[in-house]
């Protein structure tokens, strides 16, 4: 009989490979390579070793760009949670069998391309888009809104785009909250703003930090979205990178930048962990 540490290293081995080979190689060579400076014709120069790299991601130029992704990964995330949280509430509310139809419909994004949905949404926001062309023909308006190529579309893009991270993740606490609590804070007095504020928050606030950091994460590293629908006018940290790679051929700035990314995510991979930690404490491990 094998035990049970070892079975669970069998069962685990082919996944941890799996992430090292296509994961943690991958993140190492990119963290090399921002030790070294760009070739002449591009690329790597590995005959050169430096710390340039990582010193000019002080430069204003470029913190000006992080901060201008942070913020709008930021407006992004409250947005998100603003929408997905209630929306994970109410599915909770109802039956079982329409609980895994309205998760179904909060997937529902995710089966299709990423790309289309993205055109899709400038086909609504443009000067003649449905948009534009329902509120004239309502006479809300008499000139056409300027509604993309701006931070506005870019925003309004990542909410639609990653919201549903936050259904599932909020909805997954809501889920295994205790309805007595609530029920016993109503008995007690409590008014439903101060029951929601005392417990259901705290006892869902695992759900809503993991949905917080999934959306934040995928906004201030998306290019796609700010290419598309903000035209070029909106330069956030993904497109700095990928223009580093693809365009001015910078493989080593363009590793450095990376790792200033992985290490954005490592802080709040790191401060969701403290706060699930802490809220699991709070709630004698309810949470």
């Amino acid at each position: 009989m094998t035990s049970p540490r070892l079975t669970r290293t069998i069962l685990m081995a082919p996944g941890l490979g799996w992430l090292a080979l296509f994961l943690l190689v991958p993140c190492l060579l990119v963290f090399f390579n921002a030790f070294y400076e760009r070739g002449i014709y591009g690329g790597v120069d590995y005959d050169a070793f430096t710390t340039e790299n990582f010193r000019r991601l002080i430069d204003p130029l470029y913190v000006e760009v992080f901060l201008g992704s942070a913020r709008i990964a930021l407006i992004t995330t409250v947005l998100a949670v603003l929408i997905g949280y209630p929306a994970a509430y109410a599915i909770t509310l109802a039956s079982p069998g329409a609980q895994t139809r309205l998760l179904i419909l909060a997937m529902l994004p995710f089966w299709t391309n990423y790309l289309i949905r993205t055109y899709a949404w400038m086909v609504l926001l443009n000067r003649t888009g449905l948009i534009n062309a329902g509120l004239i023909d309502a006479g809300v308006i008499t000139e056409p809104l300027p509604l993309l190529y701006n931070e506005f579309a870019v925003i309004l893009g990542l909410v639609y785009s990653y919201v549903p991270f936050v259904i599932l993740a909020a909805y997954a606490s809501l889920a295994r909250l205790d309805r007595s609590l609530i029920e016993a804070s109503a008995d007690l007095g409590a008014s439903g703003a101060r029951t929601f504020l005392k417990v259901v928050l705290p006892l869902t606030l695992p759900g809503v930090a993991a949905g917080s950091v999934f959306v934040f994460v995928l906004s201030i590293g998306n290019f796609i979205t700010p290419d598309l629908l903000g035209g070029g006018h909106v330069q956030m940290l993904g497109n700095l990178i990928y223009d580093q790679f693809l365009t001015a051929r910078d493989w080593p700035f363009g590793a450095a930048l990376s790792m200033l990314l992985i290490a954005v995510m490592m802080v709040l991979l790191f401060t969701q962990a403290v706060v699930v930690h802490r809220a699991s404490a709070r709630t004698g491990g309810r949470a």
